[in-house]
């Protein structure tokens, strides 16, 4: 599954902005996921699965629980696909922050 598809699932996206906060339980993951999108905790299941097998996040067990944490390598590959395309709008970019300096210097009263 390409990395898009894997962010492009609001679950899994919310998954995500839990987990780089601090690692969690799968219980813990679940009972929040469950509640701000009515799924079951077997489909809580499968997006955590979806995001092992993508390496977005990894889980290790302690005792019976599982703790999930954020795989950083895949963030990467995805930040190293996204550079290719940068050169697209960060011209752009800077002009328009150009410009919106160049109107600060304008609005700007006389001392």
């Amino acid at each position: 599954m390409h990395a898009f598809d894997v962010l492009g699932d609001p679950v899994r996206r919310r998954i995500l902005e839990l987990l780089v906060e601090d690692e969690q339980g799968s219980g813990a993951l679940a009972n929040i996921i469950q509640k701000e999108f009515s799924i079951t905790q077997g489909a809580v299941s499968q997006h955590l699965k979806i995001l092992r097998d993508s390496n977005f996040a990894n889980s290790r067990k302690d005792g019976v629980r599982r703790i999930y944490s954020i795989e950083e390598k895949a963030f990467q590959e995805t930040h190293l696909w996204l550079n290719r395309f940068r050169q697209l709008w960060e011209p752009k970019l800077d002009a328009f922050a150009m410009e919106i300096a160049k109107g600060k210097k304008q609005r700007k009263p006389e001392q």
